[in-house]
């Protein structure tokens, strides 16, 4: 019999949005934005793969971060959501984690110094404190959805702290 994935409390979505932020040319938010998905962990949390089952699992999952929120759909970001399992994310270190999420920010230019705090205290330094940090890996291109190319750049990245007893799915994007 195969094991149930151990419950996520959702806690909260904030989502932090580049056009509230002024940029020193008026298109260099370029649509982006960051969405963050934050958990509590079950108290007796097992081993990191089953808590990405249970994250790939969790209603709050079935997102397409198209503005329609958490719908009841195959879909999550820009892929089929059965071509998503806890294999598909690769473990990294905090150091490459953050840079995926600096080069992506950075890609028009400098941010603006308030939208770097921002990000500090809501994206970096939760990577720096997480016990564990998955990237979602490459998929094939027949693991894109229907509409999955609204986003012209989708970086997804799952933190685990233990400590804190959180997971945190983040979501960098544009559209």
């Amino acid at each position: 019999m195969e094991a149930v994935p151990p419950v996520l409390a959702h806690l909260d979505s904030p989502f932090i949005n580049f056009r509230d932020y002024r940029f020193a040319e008026a298109s260099a938010h370029g649509h982006r934005w960051i969405d963050i998905k934050r958990f509590r962990l079950p108290s007796a949390a097992p081993e990191d793969r089953a808590l990405l089952a249970a994250l790939i699992a969790h209603p709050q999952f079935r997102d397409t971060y198209d503005g329609s929120g958490v719908q009841d759909w195959p879909r999550h970001g820009r892929w089929w959501l059965d071509r998503i399992t806890p294999d598909t994310y690769r473990a990294v270190d905090a150091a490459a984690a953050s840079t995926v999420i600096r080069s992506w920010a950075g890609q028009h230019g400098p941010v603006p110094h308030a939208l770097a705090q921002s990000m500090q205290q809501q994206v970096h330094t939760p990577i720096a404190t997480a016990t564990s940090t998955y990237l979602l890996g490459p998929l094939p291109k027949e693991a894109r959805h229907d509409w999955g190319g609204i986003q012209v750049d989708f970086h997804e990245l799952v933190l685990i702290d233990r400590p804190a007893t959180t997971l945190t799915l983040l979501v960098a994007a544009d559209d």
